[in-house]
């Protein structure tokens, strides 16, 4: 069995990005990589052999969803995350830290992974206990409770409790226990969040050594940097992280998050930040990410990993990337357009349908529209960031960035 490895084959020539290669018990991830998300072990509208076709070597899946239904131990007891959903690449899982967000401060405000500051609709009260929608999630000093979104049980997690939950579900890689913060937070709050998140994050690494030596099982950990928009917290967390060792093995982390809810305005620099910090022998992951303009700034900035749930939401909606940017394909202009979604695309989807042909399935409400949306729109993202890698292997990456970008919003 393959151990758990990253090295670094060409560096850009300025700035951060870098092409490598992470090597996992269920095989290589070719980096910079986008990795699609499989919430509920299923890429949603898409089978598992559909998403190997678009050409993606890693997925996630989410750890809150899974242990809710069907539950992480049956997932152990099938034989682990890759047999249970026929998936024979690598896979990691998310910490369940991003669900204290969205169940907890986000809850019933329609709040996504980045916005802009200036919306007032994000400007929360987050510590505020009145509010006309019950908050799912309450987070303590020794980690949080929250009631399910199904029945409504009452669930405890813990640092410790959410790496036997990653361990039971069985990926190639997995995340420390952290809080994710709104970026419209104070700075008092986001300190106090940080050193929770700090100390979460020590008790995860040792936990997870110890599970790690009774299993015998590869399982990279990686750990998470927080500290919202502030330069400083940001930086005290990528060197506190990066240097952070379980006592016992002196083991540090595998690898590093760069978690959070971003404003956009600022996210290019936060990544800046935490990236001229944390270790060049380690990979990182932006977590949540996947628009395209987004992808391009974080992996001239040395992000290695990506995931996000976009392509499929998107697809799953009707709104389609194409080279020329996004399209709306239930728009009148499409009923009767019979070319394919990207003439120079070799999807499944664009070589054996039109535009009017899909446009159709959506008005209809056929299930196979999203399937063939969102088969497209991963084919795109996933081999948007591959064109990536190699043009940084080739040493043009910021040719092939302006000429992208001045297409795609054009």
């Amino acid at each position: 069995m393959s151990k758990f490895s990253f090295s670094i084959e060409k560096k850009n020539s300025s700035g951060l990005a870098r092409a490598g290669i992470i090597t996992t018990p269920h095989g290589d991830i070719q980096t910079p990589a986008f990795v699609p998300v499989g919430t509920k072990a299923t890429i949603k509208a898409v089978t598992t052999d559909m998403l190997k076709d678009v050409g993606a070597e890693v997925l996630l899946a989410n750890t809150y969803h899974l242990y809710l239904q069907p539950g992480d131990e049956l997932i152990h007891e099938a034989g682990g995350i890759h047999k249970f959903m026929n998936w024979h690449g690598p896979a990691m899982t998310d910490s369940g830290g991003f669900q204290v967000f969205s169940l907890g401060a986000a809850y019933g405000k329609e709040i996504g992974k980045v916005v802009k500051i200036t919306d007032p609709s994000f400007l929360i009260s987050e510590r505020s206990k009145e509010s006309d929608v019950p908050k799912l999630a309450t987070i303590g000093a020794d980690g949080v409770s929250f009631r399910s979104h199904l029945d409504g049980s009452l669930h405890y997690i813990t640092p410790e409790r959410s790496i036997e939950i990653q361990h039971n579900i069985g990926a190639d890689i997995i995340f420390a226990f952290d809080e994710c913060t709104s970026p419209a937070e104070t700075d008092a709050y986001q300190e106090e969040a940080l050193n929770r998140t700090h100390r979460w994050a020590k008790r995860s690494l040792e936990h997870h050594q110890k599970l790690k030596a009774l299993s015998q099982k590869q399982v990279a950990l990686f750990g998470i940097v927080q500290g919202g928009r502030n330069e400083e917290l940001r930086k005290r967390s990528a060197k506190e992280i990066s240097e952070m060792r379980d006592t016992s093995t002196m083991e540090g982390f595998d690898g590093f998050g760069i978690g959070g809810s971003f404003a956009k305005e600022d996210m290019s620099t936060v990544v800046k930040w935490v990236n001229g910090i944390l270790p060049e022998d380690k990979p990182r992951h932006l977590l949540g990410i996947g628009e395209p303009e987004d992808l391009f700034m974080g992996v001239e900035n040395g992000v290695d990993l990506f995931d996000c749930v976009l392509p499929t939401r998107l697809g799953r909606n009707g709104t389609i990337f194409t080279k020329h940017g996004k399209i709306h394909i239930t728009n009148a202009k499409f009923t009767k357009d019979f070319s394919p979604i990207d003439e120079d695309c070799p999807c499944y989807a664009c070589k054996n349908y039109s535009k009017a042909y899909i446009s159709y399935l959506f008005k209809a409400k056929e299930m196979i529209a999203g399937t063939l949306a969102s088969t497209h729109n991963l084919y795109f993202i996933v081999n948007l960031v591959k064109k990536m890698r190699q043009a940084i292997l080739d040493g043009n990456f910021e040719k092939f960035k302006k000429e992208f970008l001045s297409r795609y919003r054009a």
